[in-house]
């Protein structure tokens, strides 16, 4: 798994965190800390956390490395 990837699925976990705080207790971290939901920085990480999203869709849909190499040595 790349930097890249590793990156983006630590902030989708932060980003899932933040909506389980949301659900069960009404409270917004992103917003609490990066001065309300409106603000700037706070649209700004709700931004790259959805493209994070966007992004890790490649990762579900990609093959496993395991059934890759059965694959490569099936063929040969």
């Amino acid at each position: 798994m790349s930097g890249l990837q590793r990156t983006c699925l630590v902030l989708l976990i932060i980003g899932g965190i933040n909506w389980g705080l949301i659900g069960f207790f009404r409270f917004d971290l992103v917003s609490t800390i990066f001065g309300g939901a409106g603000s700037a920085l706070s649209r700004l990480i709700y931004g790259i956390v959805g493209l994070c999203a966007l992004y890790c869709l490649t990762i579900l849909f990609r093959p496993s490395e395991s059934v890759e190499h059965e694959r490569e040595t099936q063929t040969r």
